[in-house]
């Protein structure tokens, strides 16, 4: 492990499975703590779930599993078996964080809620992670990322008005948690070296998502404007600040004050419409905004999206074209910043997306192979005084496993 990473030395027992609990340890793991997965006999469902390279489902390390649990080790347990809960404790005893993002109440009929193991360990931070929290009339609701996104109004903001709601292209509930309880975690863990205690950590994923929508939320409540679908247009409703077709491609704009509005105007040859009495001021522009989306966009169909984007940055008008993942992940800049990573398995190096931030001090990173189903059950438990005989027993009861 590099050394110097901020959250080295801070062990963390993690029950979360797909994918805004695993999130959540993944951004600690990255910068040094000590994830420990606690994974089924077998290893997490997720490890087979539908990818576009099905031998990765058969190896049981599939691309959404890898992406969220890198830098953790792998413990298996039959959490249904007394010897199994008897591990936990011990491993409570050691352990800085529990982190879970079952249904309320399904850690306390197991013997491993917050209630039962902070009478083993005070200082014990427990991060339970729930649709709607552990509090509440929905609190035992079932929960997702695509109900999370429907019921939070992110869906109703989202897509073109005349073909409906739509939702975000990728879990963007999940994640909004994830990185919400990664950072209450972190807080939990600062404000423990003053204090002493241990705490419970209520991660809620509407809650998350309504943080996230801080805007519109706020929007509605200081002035009663509900904000409608907008398409690809800004939050600002500039014509200018919007997506536009290309010749090949599409290029996002943004230009917001007046000297870009001229030089965007200038360097598409709509010189025209500066001289419009019509749009004078941003206000006359956006009332005649479907307008000048339309003479803007007629022009930059003239040209591709690639070579806007070349013309547009040397005139100093804000804009971005376009990317698929694939062209993202070949981007110098990110190559420069390492963002782009790689991980060992046992058929070979895999890339994947690393920490979203750089230190001067312990910067994190990927640096331990990718764990298979208990990987490191033997080990861990020989951490807690379980010779090899007696894990060979745990093996043959069921309790846990070992791919070593």
């Amino acid at each position: 492990m590099t050394s110097g990473k901020m959250f080295e030395g801070v062990k963390i027992l993690d029950f979360t499975h797909y994918l805004a609990g695993p999130f959540c340890t993944l951004q600690l793991a990255l910068q040094g703590a000590d994830v420990i997965k606690i994974e089924p006999l077998g290893g997490e469902a997720s490890r087979q779930a539908s990818t576009a390279e099905p031998i990765w489902s058969d190896r049981r390390m599939t691309p959404s599993w890898v992406a969220v649990n890198a830098n953790k080790r792998s413990l298996a347990l039959d959490l249904a078996k007394p010897q199994a809960v008897d591990i936990i404790h011990k491993l409570v005893l050691e352990a800085d964080v529990v982190c879970e993002n079952f249904r309320p109440g399904v850690m306390d009929k197991l013997g491993i809620g917050w209630a039962q193991l902070r009478e083993i360990n005070p200082r014990l931070i427990y991060c339970a992670i729930s649709g709607f929290g552990t509090t509440g009339p929905e609190r035992r609701t079932p929960s997702f990322d695509g109900k999370i996104q429907a019921m939070s109004g992110l869906m109703s903001i989202t897509g073109e008005p005349e073909s409906g709601p739509m939702r975000a292209g990728f879990p963007l509930g999940d994640i909004s948690t994830g990185i919400t309880a990664a950072f209450a975690l972190a807080g939990a863990l600062f404000q423990r070296t003053h204090t002493g205690k241990g705490q419970l950590v209520d991660v809620a994923m509407l809650d998350s998502m309504l943080n996230f929508l801080c805007y519109p939320v706020s929007e509605y409540l200081v002035t009663g404007h509900v904000q409608p679908q907008s398409g690809n247009l800004s939050i600002t409703r500039k014509p200018t600040a919007a997506r536009f077709r290309c010749k090949s491609g599409y290029i996002v704009l943004a230009a917001l004050t007046d000297a870009q509005w001229e030089r965007l105007m200038k360097t598409v040859g709509c010189e025209q419409l500066l001289a419009d009495p019509r749009l004078a001021d941003w206000p006359s522009r956006i009332a005649h905004g479907d307008e000048v989306h339309r003479v803007v966009e007629a022009a930059l169909c003239d040209e591709d999206a690639e070579t806007w984007e070349t013309r547009l940055l040397a005139a100093d008008v804000p804009c971005g074209r376009v990317r698929d993942i694939a062209e993202v992940v070949a981007l110098p800049q990110l190559a420069h910043r390492g963002t782009v990573q790689q991980a060992q398995t046992p058929w070979g190096p895999v890339r994947l997306a690393g920490s979203g931030f750089q230190l001067e001090h312990g910067n994190g990173g990927v640096d331990q192979p990718i764990a298979r189903p208990g990987e490191h059950s033997r080990a861990i438990l020989a951490s807690l005084g379980y010779d090899d005989a007696a894990f060979d027993a745990l093996c043959s009861a069921g309790i846990t496993e070992a791919s070593d």
